[in-house]
């Protein structure tokens, strides 16, 4: 598929022949508003069969999320100049993982959540099964993004990134680490036990967008895919303390989900562990450990500064 055929008018407009560099503010809500247009371009249609769980697909997909990871992968490719094109399919193969895990954790075997992105979960607007089946096709569609089209000046480099995405949503990352969330309800985890859980449950995507978007470009360097790296897991580290703050001080109807439910189960987390004060503390600790691994890149790097302060600084 040809995402420019999926381009918004204010992405074209910001991104388009005219060069100029728009604020942060701008740019992230126009790539906002382009990857909802492209992931709704690469979702199948809700007319063609099988309607219901296509239509499922759509809900779990569209409409809401601030859509971090594939910014991620948009400004990790700037580093290396790669295709606003790249970027996007890269953006949108990781932001249906992304959804896909948001369904199935929000299952009754799972977080039993009734309420995601401020409206019922997938399960709850259509049925558990539907949504167990939106979760696999998710899944499956990413990968079918990432290994259709060109993406990669190597094809080696493609098979990389397929392997990495791969990983990261595995055993050894997101669904391993949902894994070690569960087996930890109603105990105590000491701060390395829970940043082990967060590296693989929520940094695992984090970096992979980064990485991903990285490879789309010219190639880098052992040493400066291992900053990439670093950038990625501590921002993906501070992603998570900073959730953990907001589910503490925020109500649901800000949230967009269920305010207080780690609390409520019982379930280790930052809070829990150092108490509102401290995490904040450490979520800043976080983000500047990670900006530092940046400055090699100069001005290249901007944008992903730029999203460690969106990421560290937001309140909702």
């Amino acid at each position: 598929m040809n995402v420019q055929n999926a381009s918004s008018s204010q992405f074209e407009e910001i991104f388009g022949a005219s060069g100029s560099r728009p604020g942060f503010q701008e740019w992230a809500a126009a790539l906002q508003e382009h990857i909802e247009a492209v992931l709704s371009k690469l979702l199948p249609s809700a007319d063609v069969a099988p309607r219901r769980l296509h239509e499922a697909m759509r809900y779990a997909v569209l409409g809401g999320g601030k859509r971090v990871r594939p910014l991620l992968a948009f400004a990790a490719s700037e580093v290396v100049g790669a295709p606003a094109e790249r970027a996007a399919i890269v953006g949108a193969a990781v932001e249906l993982i992304h959804a896909y895990s948001l369904v199935h954790d929000d299952l009754p075997c799972m977080d039993d959540d009734v309420l995601r992105r401020g409206k019922p979960t997938c399960h709850v607007q259509f049925d558990e099964a539907t949504a167990l089946l939106v979760g696999d096709a998710l899944q499956s569609l990413a990968f079918d993004l990432l290994s259709g089209q060109t993406l990669a000046p190597a094809p080696q480099t493609q098979l990389e990134m397929v392997r990495l995405l791969a990983s990261a949503a595995g055993s050894r990352g997101m669904a391993g680490g949902q894994s070690i969330d569960l087996e930890s309800i109603g105990e105590v985890l000491s701060l390395p036990e829970l940043e082990f859980m967060h590296i693989h449950k929520t940094g695992a995507l984090i970096r992979a967008s980064v990485l991903l978007g990285a490879r789309c470009g010219a190639a880098l360097d052992a040493e400066a895919l291992a900053r990439l790296d670093r950038f990625a897991k501590y921002i993906g580290l501070a992603f998570q303390v900073v959730d953990d703050v907001l589910d503490a001080e925020s109500n649901t109807a800000t949230l967009g989900k269920t305010a207080g439910k780690d609390a409520d189960r019982n379930k280790p987390t930052y809070v829990q562990l150092l108490g509102i004060s401290r995490a904040r503390e450490l979520a800043l600790e976080m983000r500047a450990t990670a900006i530092e691994a940046l400055a090699p890149f100069g001005p290249r790097a901007a944008r992903l500064e730029e999203l460690a302060d969106f990421i560290v600084m937001r309140r909702f």
